[in-house]
């Protein structure tokens, strides 16, 4: 079955729950780019094969999913987009539900406000995985202050920026001089010469620009 199939993937290729098979696979199962390469994601190479779903000889193949399994989708999706355990994604959604406002743009929100995401979207290091290695590391400061937390969430005017000794790092410039490529949300700003960041305001729901239906991730969670 269908189902099946999706809920044996949910623990394939985990290690410590942590996904660390090949990137381009979560791609192409969703049947779009979910950016987990960098770079390398906006090249016209990595959109060739997005519409053979992983194990498939044909393009044109079609699968039919069930009302759960389409649910789930959307769920793995978000997920894999921002890179966290399925613990992590569910503990984002229930405190979402807490709060005040549609539980779906809370959830991306709070998504958004994540260190490692700022530090991506920021453009100073090319994907969230690079980020989130670099913030485990403590090469992050906020506010002057080192923060080795992946999962902190920023606050309004708060100030990121790389610790000076890691500024001349090949991989921190090569993604700031692509930044252009990708461009920085309007809720943040950039100062490329002293390579750090500004939250200027809370990003909202209209601030993230991939293809993902929240409503079917809250669908999901409540019939579980």
């Amino acid at each position: 079955m269908v189902v099946d199939h999706l809920q044996r993937e949910e623990s394939k290729r985990y290690k410590l729950s942590r996904y660390t098979g090949p990137t381009t696979k979560l791609s192409r199962r969703e049947g779009q780019e979910l950016f987990l390469k960098g770079d390398r994601s906006y090249t016209d190479k990595a959109a060739r094969r997005l519409d053979v779903k992983p194990g498939q000889s044909q393009s044109n193949f079609r699968q039919k999913y069930s009302e759960y399994a389409v649910r789930l989708r959307e769920k793995q999706k978000l997920k894999r987009i921002f890179g966290l355990t399925e613990k992590q994604f569910r503990n984002n959604y229930i405190k979402a539900a807490k709060e005040n406002g549609v539980t779906g743009h809370n959830l991306i929100s709070n998504l958004e406000r994540r260190l490692d995401n700022v530090v991506y979207r920021l453009g100073m290091l090319s994907s969230r995985s690079e980020a989130r290695q670099y913030v485990n590391h403590g090469h992050i400061l906020v506010n002057g202050k080192k923060v080795d937390i992946p999962s902190f969430i920023v606050s309004l005017e708060d100030r990121i920026e790389l610790k000076e000794k890691i500024r001349d790092n090949v991989r921190v410039k090569s993604s700031i001089e692509s930044v252009a490529r990708r461009g920085v949300p309007d809720w943040l700003e950039l100062n490329s010469e002293k390579l750090e960041g500004i939250i200027k305001r809370l990003p909202n729901r209209e601030d993230f620009k991939q293809p993902v239906d929240e409503q079917l991730i809250i669908e999901f969670y409540s019939k579980l």
